[in-house]
């Protein structure tokens, strides 16, 4: 893996951590803009942001900016065309693809702000079964509990309800024929056995038929208990919950193999080493890690902790928050409820306010996961060292975690620039089917239509405890939308905010729902619901790359610096190609139809017929069989291909990591960070109608076009672990600087 150094959480180690700990991996690609002259950006101009704004959104408080002198004319550096758009020093991306500008100079100067500390106590002090937020005077309860207090016990089944033809209800994932813990919704041993706390997951409680033909899968029997296999005390074969993990490690008994260690906080086959949960940033070394939820110490609130309330200690306040000069009001009472207590703190704008969601949004929704890898980029193993994962939406935590460790974030909400939304829909579509609690049956089994409503649910919170969405109808709002077909699914209310995806459908060719997988379809969901939006808008709108594991092997040997010469393959594109081929997805309408187009064309492997691509060539590799050497297939290849899956797919990244011309056939769809970068330089754009011609396109550019190319994407592998600066131009502000706001430079070695 790559990195398993364990992690000290004190103050300056979050900030450094969480703020790399997205940007290298969800940015580690498309880091430094490469145009034609490569000092388009230089090292100086990334160092800190430019805000050139006077006044602040009409009917919000006034905000000043302090720039440079009055010599500076913004308007003749950042001139306007026809499209709305901005050209900054002939920047060569074209104009209309929108307003995100990257690299500009620094105008902000530091300004005094006033951080508000929280001093609202709760009822009951939340019964000790949650935390307080101070700032509102609410509790978050922990999972299985509810109410103002936090008093009322839940009970969180794990089965629907019996059936005389399924006596542990019908299937879900939490679905357990032993000892349910109703607090979680999980499955354990129980009471009774010799590890009652081994959780017996999913098809571990129930018989498993026999296959019908040789080399097909066992398949779960739902109505049959497999109480024998999970409680037997038989010498030689013992149930699952009374296996020793030394004897059946010495392989001296057997046990059922359906069963593993699946839930969070726990590690080996038998779940016997108990290790660190993650929780979001770690509790910022201010609480305990709860199963996903932060368990925070008292004076301390926030999803992770990391927000101090007027019981706090000032010696332990974040960086963020530091130095901070107290304002003690002349009216505080000390010894009661505690009023807010005012911290001037200097700070460069812009500011970004994060909201503290009640728990359902993002704490509980990691508390209760059934499979400890769900929309989480890290978990810890056996010695409690970090271990990177390979989830793709793992990008949504990380930038979470990212920001709430940022030097721009501020708790004032009147001085805020931006408000962050954090709701982890990476969460809820992965446990959509998790347990009875999160039931789809309200939304026809689909959970896009589950997830808007969680987007809904926050957009009402929001507006009902805080006045800052008012202030501009939402567009100094951000939220997230990581799952495949993007922001297609948000509801109406907040289309007005941006929206950071990795699906950047304009819907202007693909104008319905391209996912073959139903449950996320979201043509089904009604239009009063989602109203008529598009799924991506560029002039306020940013793809993100998808979150990528770095390969340490390919890392160590600078694959992506591979010369020319040892490129012998001239396209090269593996992975699922559709029902034509064994294994491929049997969906029609899987990738659009791309994937499987190409492979009827360039196909390099037989397909289920024994055929191959009508054009195929010795130098163009597609092929559905998975490569034992991906990355230095990748890196012995001129160009490779950047084609959808179900929806958006992380094969652009893999073609910048290796230094390999992306070659991207999706009409209409933006990839990462393109209404940014200039494509043109290091990318190459094909019709979906061309993908006939495609090859007879790539062997048309001559070896200058192809150096020029590869240089430019081979720079962004050089530069992975470099951190830059967006700003923004939204709609009828002036420019802002948005998303990524953490200047560091962090060493990949």
């Amino acid at each position: 893996m790559f990195s398993v150094q364990k992690w000290k959480w004190s103050w300056s180690l979050v900030a450094a951590v969480a703020s790399v700990l997205a940007l290298v991996s969800v940015v580690h690609l498309f880091l430094v803009p490469v145009v034609p002259s490569f000092d388009y950006i230089s090292s100086r101009q990334v160092q800190s942001p430019c805000v050139p704004l006077n006044g602040s959104i009409q009917g919000g408080s006034n905000h000043v900016w302090e720039n440079s002198p009055p010599r500076l004319d913004l308007d003749h550096r950042f001139p306007a065309d026809l499209h709305r758009a901005v050209v900054y020093r002939n920047a060569p991306w074209k104009a209309e693809i929108g307003r995100w500008l990257s690299g500009c100079d620094a105008v902000a100067e530091e300004v005094n702000i006033v951080e508000i500390i929280g001093g609202k106590s709760c009822k009951n002090d939340c019964s000790g079964q949650g935390v307080c937020n101070n700032e509102l005077g609410q509790c978050r309860c922990f999972h299985g509990y509810s109410g103002e207090g936090c008093s009322e016990k839940l009970q969180l089944q794990c089965n629907y309800p019996k059936t005389p033809e399924l006596p542990n209800g019908r299937w879900v994932v939490s679905i357990c024929s032993t000892y349910c813990d109703t607090t979680r919704a999980m499955c354990f041993c129980g009471e009774g056995t010799r590890y009652p706390n081994r959780p017996v997951a999913e098809a571990c409680g129930f018989q498993a038929n026999l296959p019908s033909e040789p080399g097909a899968p066992k398949l779960t029997d739902w109505a049959k208990p497999d109480l024998d296999n999970l409680f037997t005390t038989n010498a030689s074969e013992p149930g699952w919950c009374n296996v020793d993990p030394k004897e059946a490690y010495a392989e001296k008994v057997r046990f059922k193999e359906e069963c593993d260690c699946k839930y969070d906080g726990l590690w080996g086959r038998f779940c016997e080493v108990p290790v660190l949960s993650t929780c979001v940033n770690q509790c910022s070394g201010h609480g305990h890690c709860r199963g996903g939820f932060c368990q925070c110490d008292n004076g301390w609130y926030g999803t992770d902790c990391s927000i101090p309330s007027v019981t706090s200690s000032v010696r332990e306040w974040p960086q963020w928050l530091r130095p901070g000069q107290l304002d003690i009001p002349s009216n505080a009472n000390i010894t009661g409820n505690l009023v807010n207590l005012n911290a001037v703190v200097k700070k460069k704008r812009p500011l970004i306010y994060i909201y503290d969601l009640p728990a359902e949004f993002n704490s509980l929704l990691l508390e209760g996961r059934h499979f400890k890898f769900e929309c989480m980029n890290r978990i810890y193993d056996e010695r409690n060292a970090t271990l990177w994962t390979e989830q793709l939406y793992g990008s949504q935590i990380a930038f979470y975690e990212s920001l709430l460790a940022s030097p721009y974030r501020t708790l004032n909400g009147e001085e805020a620039d931006f408000f962050f939304v954090p709701v982890l829909d990476a969460c809820i579509i992965t446990r959509a089917d998790d347990a009875p609690h999160l039931s789809l049956q309200e939304h026809g089994g689909l959970r896009s239509s589950l997830t808007l409503e969680f987007y809904k649910q926050a957009y009402d919170h929001i507006v009902e405890h805080y006045p800052y969405w008012n202030r501009s109808s939402g567009r100094d709002h951000i939220w997230f939308f990581s799952w495949d077909e993007g922001a297609c699914y948000a509801p109406k209310e907040i289309w007005n905010s941006m929206m950071l995806v990795h699906w950047g459908n304009t819907n202007s060719k693909h104008n319905h729902s391209t996912t073959a997988y139903w449950a996320d379809n979201w043509d089904r969901i009604s239009s009063i619901r989602r109203g008529n939006h598009s799924c991506f808008d560029p002039d306020k709108d940013l793809v993100l790359p998808a979150w990528k594991r770095p390969d340490v092997t390919s890392l160590g040997s600078k694959l992506w610096s591979s010369p020319r010469e040892k490129r012998k393959t001239l396209f090269y594109f593996n992975g699922n190609l559709g029902p034509a081929y064994e294994n491929g997805r049997p969906e029609a309408s899987y990738s659009m139809g791309i994937r499987q187009k190409l492979a009827e064309e360039f196909g390099s492997s037989p397909n289920k017929k024994g055929k191959l691509g009508k054009q195929h060539a010795e130098d163009v590799i597609v092929s559905p069989l998975r490569s034992e050497n991906y990355h230095e297939d990748l890196a012995s290849s001129v160009f490779c291909g950047a084609l959808p899956g179900d929806g958006w797919s992380g094969r652009m990244e893999d073609s910048v990591q290796q230094g390999c011309i992306p070659v991207v056939i999706q009409d209409g769809i933006f990839l990462p960070y393109e209404n940014v970068l200039n494509y043109e330089s290091f990318a190459v754009r094909i019709r979906e109608d061309e993908i006939p011609n495609l090859i007879n396109i790539l062997r048309e550019f001559n070896e200058t076009e192809i150096q020029f190319r590869l240089a430019n994407v081979q720079k962004f592998g050089k530069g992975s672990c470099i951190v830059i600066l967006f700003c923004l131009k939204l709609r009828d502000r002036k420019l802002l600087l948005a998303v990524w706001m953490i200047g560091q430079k962090y060493s990949c070695n």
